[in-house]
Order: structure tokens, then sequence, then C-alpha cells
């Protein structure tokens, strides 16, 4: 008798147990404290799990702990990851039109809008989207940084104060910029610019203003000029083709509306980090409003810069000429910045609806593309 009274004692408790979330791996090179990771995977996974009542339920690998930052694509195609994190620039050869768009992160002036720009035709121009399933993967979202300044144990107020300072630039048309303007561009990682301003290596780094706090160099700069060089966008929200495809109908369209609140939670997150940032600034380090002919030479070069992208992209990245998407990539940042001007940008739920609104609301959840 002892035998089918355990049985049942076990059925019973497999009845009335919860389901058991599916468990899957998100890879974010990032550390859990950096905004586009602590905003839109830590806080996501958690609102996600919530709202599939455990159905999807992620856990959120750092640091690079997975995978490298470069190799995440291989990873979510090879299904080592379902979700990561992508920034074209570590895979140039591989996502050549997406990094047109991040040369032209250069000429940002509105995060949030340029975020939701990103976002907006990676999911409908026809180009992108063969892009990235080329490479055996799906584009789901995407985010953009703070503006970049100068961070500098040795000021930059002008043009000349630009002469032979040795700057580290992420590459591309910051070190065009740097080399236009008199300085001398270094290639440093992002983890070696510390030690790099303490021990005077290199003179100032080209970054986005939360890195003051984020990677404190607010302890070893003695400047930061607030001249606003662009932004860098990358994509947030990268999957796996088969996870999403066994995903329900109904998960599909919860896993969307939470991303739509996880890009609009990061921008928002992004502004006000900067915001602190400048105010913890106060007091320690110079805070230096650059001279006219410093903005002017800036504004030149943008001039040029922009004139001369297409043959450039065509030249160096071996595509087809970019123009009509430099086109549409302009007026569909120039639409994110309208729509935000009559929204409360520091409303996460307010934001989120827009995007919902205007674009996640329109995609078709079977295959990510917008509508």
């Amino acid at each position: 008798m002892k035998k089918p009274i355990l049985m049942l004692a076990m059925a019973g408790l497999a009845l009335s147990s919860p389901v058991l979330a599916d468990t899957y791996r998100a890879t974010n090179w990032l550390q859990p404290i950096h905004t586009l990771n602590s905003e839109p995977y830590q806080k996501f996974s958690k609102e996600l799990d919530k709202a599939t009542q455990g159905r999807i339920a992620f856990t959120v690998y750092s640091g690079g702990t997975l995978v490298p930052a470069k190799a995440t694509l291989q990873a979510l195609r090879d299904g080592t990851a379902q979700l990561g994190i992508v920034y074209p620039g570590y895979t140039p050869a591989e996502l050549p039109l997406n990094n047109v768009l991040v040369d032209l992160g250069f000429l940002v002036k509105d995060p949030m809008a340029a975020a939701f720009a990103y976002t907006e035709i990676n999911l409908r121009d026809k180009d992108l989207i063969q892009e990235w399933q080329k490479q055996g993967v799906l584009f789901a979202g995407g985010y953009s940084t703070p503006s970049y300044n100068f961070m500098c144990v040795k000021p930059i107020r002008n043009l000349a104060d630009m002469k032979g300072k040795k700057i580290r630039t992420a590459g591309g048309t910051q070190t065009d910029w740097v080399s236009s303007a008199g300085g001398v561009p270094v290639s440093v990682p992002i983890g070696d610019v510390y030690t790099g301003l303490a021990r005077g290596s290199i003179d100032c780094t080209m970054a986005e203003v939360p890195n003051l706090i984020n990677s404190k160099f607010i302890e070893v700069a003695k400047s930061i000029t607030r001249l606003d060089m662009g932004t860098v966008p990358g994509a947030t929200y990268v999957l796996n083709p088969a996870f999403w495809k066994d995903l329900s109908a109904g998960d599909k369209k919860l896993m969307v509306t939470q991303m739509a609140k996880g890009l609009a939670d990061q921008q928002i997150a992004y502004a006000a980090r900067a915001k602190q940032a400048l105010q913890e600034a106060e007091g320690k380090i110079e805070i230096i409003q650059p001279d006219q002919d410093l903005k002017d030479a800036l504004q030149k070069f943008r001039a040029s810069y922009i004139k001369a992208l297409p043959q450039d992209s065509m030249k160096e990245r071996r595509i087809k000429d970019p123009s009509s998407l430099i086109a549409r990539y302009s007026e569909l940042e120039a639409k994110w910045h309208d729509l935000l001007e009559k929204t409360d940008r520091n409303d996460a739920q307010a934001v989120a609806a827009l995007l919902e609104k205007e674009l996640y609301g329109k995609v078709d959840l079977n295959t990510l593309v917008a509508q």
C-alpha cells in the first residue's frame, strides 16, 4: 500500500506546484552596474519573469563571463545564449550597414531619439533586417549612449589646446575628428583608460559623460570639456531565432512589451546618470565650456564628414551607396525627436507606451519585422 500512497502524494505535489520557468541565458559584456546592463537586462529579466508568471526566466551573465563582446553574435547564432547585447563596432565585417549607423552617431544631439530611430530602422529596413538574418540572429531593440565629451588631465579649452594632445578615442569617426583638430588619437581599451590618465600615458579620453562615475574617471581627470561630440548606438536586444520561434504568441507579445519598457528605462537612466555625473564633478574637477573656435572646428568637421560618408562607406565597408539609408535614418531621428518633445521623457511608462504605439505594436511577432 505504501507505493500507491507515495505516488498519489507526488502527483498531488506536482499538481499544486507552480509552473517552473524555462531558464534561458542572456549575455551582457558590461558590468551589472552599467546602465546598459542594470536596466535592460537585470531589471528587464525580473519584470519579464513576473509578467510571464515564471514561464520565461533569463540568467544574465555579465562582464563577458559567458562570452566576450566580440563573440556575442556567434553565441546567439549557435544558441550558447538566447539574448545578448551587440555593439556593431566590434564586428564591422559582419555588420557593415549597422556600422554606417554607428558612424552617424557622431552627429547625434538627442540620444533618446537616436536610440529609438536606430531601433525603428533596424526593425523596418529590409537591408538591415537581412544583415542580421545573415548572421543567424534577430534584432529586437537598440540604444544610444549619452553625448561624448573630453575628460582630461591636461585641459582642452580651445583648438590650440588640442595640438599634440594624446587623446583616447573609440576609433572610426572619433579618430578622424581628433586628427583633424591636431590631436594624437590613441587606441586604448576602455578598461585601461583610468590607468592611462593616472599615469599620464594619455592626456584625455573621449567618453560618454556617465563614465565620469561609471568608470571612475572623476578620480583621475582634472577637467571635462562640455563639447558634445555625438553618441554611440548599438543593439540592446538581439535574439536567437530558435528561442523566439518556440515562444507562444502570448509570451512573444509580453516579451516585446517588456523590451519596449527596457529601452525606455535604459535611456531615462542614461540621461539621469549623465546628470548625476556632472553634479558630482562640480567642485571636484573643472567643468569647461569650450571656446568658439573649438565649436567651429567641430561643426566644420561634421559638415565635411557627412558629405564624404557615403563614398567613404562604399570604399571602406565595401557596400553599395548608403545615401538612402543615411537619409532614412535622419528622417527617423527627427521624427522621434518631435514625438518625444510631446512626451514626458522622465516617465518610463509614458515613453514605453509611445514605443508601443509608434513601433512595437506594429511588429509582426513571428518575424520581428515592423509593418
